[in-house]
């Protein structure tokens, strides 16, 4: 189902439905803030001249987005008041620093900050008190001018999460970003900046989870970047209602000799996208994206990613895995460009895809655009199911059927779920791996 043109002005109107009345961080009449001010403005207009994607669109032609657009979404009105015992479940026991924000809007009472490595917290204080660095980099690097949803996220853009790790700062414990939807039919829009300044390091984690069983709409932003010489461990776990809608977008800039390190989990939502596009803007940085999709009955996951390298002596690795169970139909677009002059890349990617039923559906298109000669560049796809070899394996070992095919559906998505390098995190996720493949047949 496509919808009309009169239909989707109508839909887009409803979604931009209360945005001028959303709290602002600042004064709007102050001269300084002006910039912030005009820039939402901006994002309004491009709203009003662009169109929800549709199956005709090229990098949507298998997202059908029906599903969402047959509903209607409005903006938080009244926000839910919550406690520490209604959250702490989500808490990351590692995390010192940790910003809690429920249905879009930041929760300080939720949240915890370790001033002492790493500066944190909502637009509001971070504007003021680091205004050079948002400006500097807020709405910067993901750009809105062509993307409807990254337009209405900035149209919205009146509370974030802005994190500024210092010059040569290692933070050892991770910065947990913690987004609560708790109301049905709401639309929020999280935005998240990361600046990491040159030699420094940090873990992130940025998580999104519910309270509530019903539809809803989260459309997430987020933008990091990572100065000459510094670390970015990124970890994004997706773990929404199964009837909610998720749209997210991450753009990623790596200067000279930075480092990106990235594991996403898409568990729930009925219909999810994440787009991630890491950009090289100077010589020997690195990127390593690792992915996994668990899905099933009627979910639909999207993941479509860019990696450009436009200088030479890059590198980058990516390994995206998806295990589609029931009805559900898993995308991955994964595009590697290798601009011209930057020779000497390293490049290699790899999706792998695991249907565990006859109507389970994945498309997955790996891509590499090369213009540059001196280089090394690989990619591969594998679709399939169980391997009987091994299930047959497993059972002459004393394993029941349903106990093989079980471990090795979990075996196949622990890979990825290893490489997060939170301990209570990564056994949080087992878990729930374990507990999604024992339910298969």
């Amino acid at each position: 189902m496509t919808l009309d043109a009169a239909d989707a002005r109508t839909y887009l109107n409803g979604l931009l439905d209360g945005h001028a009345r959303a709290p602002a961080v600042a004064t709007p009449s102050s001269p300084k803030l002006a910039w912030l001010k005009a820039l939402r403005a901006e994002a309004v207009e491009r709203v009003g001249v662009l169109t929800v994607p549709s199956l005709r669109d090229e990098a949507w032609r298998f997202t059908d987005l029906s599903p969402m657009t047959q509903r209607s979404f409005r903006p938080l009105e009244t926000p839910s008041r919550l406690t520490t015992g209604d959250v702490e479940r989500f808490y990351i026991g590692e995390a010192a620093t940790r910003l809690v924000f429920v249905d879009g809007v930041h929760a300080p009472h939720l949240s915890s900050t370790d001033a002492t490595s790493v500066v944190a917290g909502d637009l509001a204080a971070m504007i003021t008190s680091h205004r050079a660095a948002i400006e500097a980099h807020l709405a910067r690097h993901a750009g809105f001018r062509d993307n409807l949803f990254v337009a209405l996220n900035t149209a919205f853009l009146h509370d974030a999460a802005a994190i500024v790790v210092p010059r040569q700062m290692n933070v050892a414990a991770p910065v947990h970003l913690l987004f609560i939807a708790t109301q049905p039919d709401v639309a929020s829009h999280p935005r998240v900046l990361v600046v990491a300044e040159p030699d420094s390091s940090v873990v992130l984690i940025e998580e999104y989870a519910a309270l509530q069983a019903g539809a809803y709409f989260t459309n997430a932003v987020v933008e990091v970047a990572v100065d000459a010489g510094a670390c970015v461990e990124h970890v994004r776990v997706q773990r929404e209602s199964d009837e909610a809608f998720h749209i997210g977008h991450c753009t990623v800039s790596l200067a000279q000799a930075g480092r990106y390190h990235s594991v996403n989990v898409a568990l729930g939502a009925r219909l999810s996208r994440l787009g991630l596009d890491v950009l090289q803007t100077a010589d020997a940085t690195h990127c390593s994206l690792d992915g996994l999709a668990l899905i099933g009955g009627r979910q639909l996951a999207d993941t479509h990613t860019r990696i450009d390298h436009a200088k030479p002596h890059g590198s980058s690795r990516q390994l995206h895995k998806c295990i589609v169970d029931g009805a559900a139909h898993a995308v991955f677009n994964g595009k590697v460009m290798v601009r011209p002059g930057a020779q000497r890349t390293d490049s290699s990617q790899s999706s792998r895809n695991l249907l565990l039923t006859p109507k389970a559906l994945v498309d997955t298109q790996p891509q590499l655009e090369i213009y540059a000669d001196d280089v090394k560049c690989t990619h591969g796809a594998t679709v399939g199911q169980l391997d009987a070899e091994q299930v047959f394996y497993l059972q002459s070992r004393g394993l029941a059927e349903a106990a093989a095919r079980n471990l090795l559906t979990y075996a196949f998505g622990a890979e990825v779920i290893d490489r997060i390098p939170v301990a209570s995190l990564r056994q949080s996720l087992e878990r729930t791996v374990i507990e999604r493949t024992a339910g298969q047949p």
